[in-house]
């Protein structure tokens, strides 16, 4: 193992709230204010606000300002080429898995 299971559960930590999937996967599409999220989330403001932070923090999202304007993206390096692979691994798997459990 190249990390301490710390370190694994830190990253995976971020990931494992919902709010947080819904608010990197709406960020897959392009960058938007805080605003923008949460008109396409249909979450308020703090708690966009909030979890923004916490994302930035692990890298997974980054923050460019625009005037007066904070607009969020998602880490095209690491986290965009990750989340493809795992939409690959869950269309192969998880989603046949799921639909044998209905």
């Amino acid at each position: 193992m190249r990390h301490s299971i710390e370190t694994y559960q830190f990253f995976f930590g971020a990931l494992a709230n919902p709010n947080r999937l819904q608010i990197i996967n709406i960020l897959r599409q392009g960058r938007k204010n805080v605003g923008q999220i949460c008109q396409a989330a249909g979450f308020e403001q703090t708690m966009v606000s909030h979890n923004l932070k916490v994302l930035e923090h692990h890298g997974m999202v980054f923050m460019e300002k625009e005037g007066k304007f904070r607009y969020y993206l998602v880490n095209k390096k690491t986290i965009k080429p990750l989340l493809e692979f795992i939409d690959a691994h869950m269309e192969e798997y998880c989603c046949r898995l799921l639909g044998e459990m209905k």
